[in-house]
């Protein structure tokens, strides 16, 4: 399957776990610290409209793009809050409207010029890899969703473009943090237990290994990596492991 039939796929499964959901779980604390359920989604709509114009208008002039803030987080957050008050049917207005967002932004990438990159937060993508991204936020923001309620959310072989994105952002991550470049090759389990993904030159002195599972969710900041179960080794190991990431800061 391709990036794009992955990313519809992630999305459809979030849908079903929203799609059953009742006012009061609406309103309940996610795992993202300081949002409800709603919130996330209100975040992810909003997310996905800046997608959608950027590559419709080659501009980030919508949702998310047109907030300001020092880091993504920050943006990421007053994005929610400004929008917090002018949403008269809640939770249900929410959800249509991550749902017609997510399906253009899906559809405008499938139709772009894939060898064209267009502009992303703090650098450009072409549209593949800006799937690839919006597959790591709906998953990661998943996690956010399904842990508190209790929802059944096994990981899949779609988490293999998570760990893709992660490993090919690890040069702007340890630039970031001061850290010099590094070649860090990547074993990863995947959730099937037979499967290896390989990352990275297979002669790389720093290594990271371990369940693909596991890599994901400290690159997407949602495990601690000494709690991950992840062996890092080579005089880079530790340090990648530490600052891995699947989004800019």
């Amino acid at each position: 399957m391709s990036i794009f039939d992955d990313l519809g796929a992630e999305q459809e499964r979030l849908e079903k776990i929203l799609s059953g959901l009742d006012e009061a779980q609406w309103r309940s604390a996610s795992a993202a610290e300081g949002w409800t359920i709603a919130d996330v989604v209100l975040h992810l709509a909003q997310s996905e409209e800046a997608a959608a114009a950027t590559v419709t208008h080659g501009t980030l002039r919508a949702g998310l793009g047109a907030v300001a803030g020092d880091t993504m987080d920050a943006r990421a957050n007053a994005a929610v809050r400004m929008e917090r008050p002018v949403l008269p049917s809640g939770p249900a207005e929410v959800f249509a409207r991550w749902q017609r967002a997510r399906q253009a932004a899906l559809a405008a990438m499938r139709a772009a010029d894939p060898d064209q990159p267009v502009p992303w937060m703090v650098g450009t993508l072409k549209p593949a890899t800006l799937a690839t991204t919006r597959l790591a936020e709906h998953w990661a923001h998943g996690l956010d969703i399904a842990g508190p309620l209790g929802a059944d959310f096994p990981d899949t072989g779609r988490l293999r473009h998570i760990a893709w994105l992660a490993h090919r952002t690890l040069p702007y991550a340890l630039s970031l943090a001061g850290e010099p470049a590094a070649a860090v090759r990547c074993e990863l389990t995947a959730p099937d237990g037979a499967e290896v993904w390989r990352f990275g030159p297979p002669d790389a002195e720093s290594a990271i290994t371990g369940a693909a599972g596991a890599f994901c969710r400290v690159a997407a900041q949602r495990l601690d990596p000494e709690r991950s179960g992840l062996e890092a080794s080579g005089p880079a190991g530790t340090t990648a492991l530490r600052l891995v990431r699947t989004y800019a800061a």
